[in-house]
């Protein structure tokens, strides 16, 4: 290398960890995090992209801005409560202390008197099955997908499952109940038709080969008109006369009925109308972690409890003490957003409005010399959902904060991080999923996008 070349000028490694700011910020990282920082900062300056004299600088910003995880905290504006994309349900306090306690040693399975090992997850179980009271037993695997698979691995490997063709549903990400299902070994029989399926139809089908039969809530569609599908009080005397089991897949874990949701089926009621078993997710209607949950006969969850399988699909000590805590702590977030009052929520953005308009006049605009035009920020009517597959095309009539479409990137890509619903060339705030306490770190988010973007 040339005695000029100004790569000669580029800080070497040891030089760069003993700056202070960088050794201080190293001890929330690992030694190897670091060096991978140091070195890549090092090579843009090789290939030029850098200054030699712009390397200090930029591996201090760049060791100071790394967090250990990859994932950011999100503030939900969308206005739809159970956002897939966001991690579905937000925990509630109890279960975000739950989880914290169950971060480190804890008693999982050992009976602490007797010194003795314990059933996994006895006090989640136990917290489910009282609030499910026409369940016999519950068992707590790692998802809902995970549930499935098991109950059809179980009573139906080798067999049958019977399934209207009506029921066929694809989940998230191109996921086909179907395929899980034909994974475990069992064969789907399709019975009835895309719109009308009858209890003579699962009648017709069922033999020797029938391993259970299975109904699937179409959770995240709805088919109207010339329709028709048999109830779980017909099917159950079907099941039951045949001695097979019923399974009714419900997806959202709504655990009892909800007037906010009146189509809505709820785990209570499924099993009371005669179902076996029923299967739900714990992080979508009940609000807790990720988890699957199987609910109904005692003797059906023993069989389920001693598959092989049950020990890959079990749940980690961190999602039972969610579960638990959410199961037996106040009000979790997703009920309190679901039953939002319309005019409660009025009165708030009308308020966040006001505050927003205060904030802005009180700044000039960086690039334009007055802010921005605050009367252009309108709270105007807008529907939440509940996602997740829930509440099919049921609105939740609300508010929202219009802002120009502009301000959008701006709040996603900004600290802390906002998504808002764009609609119609417009940007949305909705502050359903909004709690209380984050509302100030998102005026000031607000604040700053529109300053940033000249918006509107």
């Amino acid at each position: 290398m040339d005695e000029h070349d100004p790569r000669r000028r580029i800080p070497r490694t040891d030089a760069l960890l003993r700056l202070p700011r960088v050794a201080a910020a190293a001890q929330a990282l690992s030694d190897g995090v670091v060096r991978t920082i140091v070195r890549g900062v090092q090579e843009r300056a090789r290939a030029g992209e850098l200054a030699p004299e712009d390397v200090e600088a930029a591996v201090i910003t760049a060791v100071e801005g790394r967090r250990t995880s990859s994932l950011r905290p999100v503030i939900n504006a969308t206005g739809v409560i159970i956002h897939t994309n966001l991690g579905r349900a937000p925990l509630s306090p109890a279960a975000r202390t739950a989880l914290a306690d169950a971060a480190g040693y804890v008693d999982v399975e050992l009976d602490m008197g007797s010194g003795q090992r314990s059933r996994r997850g006895a006090a989640a179980r136990a917290a489910l099955l009282a609030a499910c009271p026409a369940a016999e037993d519950a068992l707590i695997v790692n998802n809902g997908a995970a549930a499935l698979v098991l109950a059809t691995t179980a009573f139906a490997a080798g067999r049958e499952v019977l399934i209207s063709r009506g029921e066929f549903v694809e989940i998230g990400a191109g996921f086909r109940l179907s395929d899980l299902i034909e994974s475990t070994g069992a064969r789907l029989r399709e019975v009835g038709t895309t719109n009308r399926t009858r209890c003579e139809d699962y009648a017709a089908a069922m033999g020797e080969a029938t391993g259970c039969i299975l109904k699937v809530h179409p959770s995240n569609f709805r088919v109207s008109g010339f329709t028709a599908e048999a109830t779980l009080p017909e099917l159950a005397r079907l099941a039951g006369a045949r001695a097979v089991p019923l399974i009714a897949d419900l997806g959202s874990g709504l655990l009892s009925a909800d007037p906010a949701l009146p189509a809505e089926p709820d785990l209570d009621s499924a099993l009371r109308s005669g179902a076996d078993l029923v299967i739900a997710s714990g992080d979508k209607l009940l609000g807790g972690p990720q988890a699957g949950l199987l609910l109904g006969r005692a003797d059906l969850i023993a069989r389920l409890s001693r598959h092989p399988l049950a020990r890959a699909v079990r749940a980690d000590k961190l999602a039972l003490a969610a579960l638990e805590a959410t199961l037996n702590g106040p009000e979790a977030p997703v009920a309190r957003a679901l039953h939002t009052d319309p005019e409660a929520l009025r009165a708030r953005t009308e308020a966040f409005a006001e505050d927003l308009r205060a904030r802005l006049s009180a700044q000039p605009h960086p690039r334009q010399g007055p802010g921005p035009d605050s009367a252009a920020l309108a709270v105007v009517p807008h529907d939440g959902r509940t996602g997740g597959g829930g509440g099919a095309e049921v609105p939740l009539p609300g508010w929202a904060l219009r802002l120009p479409e502009a301000a959008a990137r701006a709040l996603r890509t900004g600290e802390p991080a906002v998504l808002p619903r764009v609609h119609d060339g417009t940007c949305l705030i909705d502050l359903r999923c909004v709690p209380d306490e984050t509302q100030p770190a998102l005026l000031t988010a607000v604040a700053v996008a529109l300053t940033a973007t000249g918006a509107p």
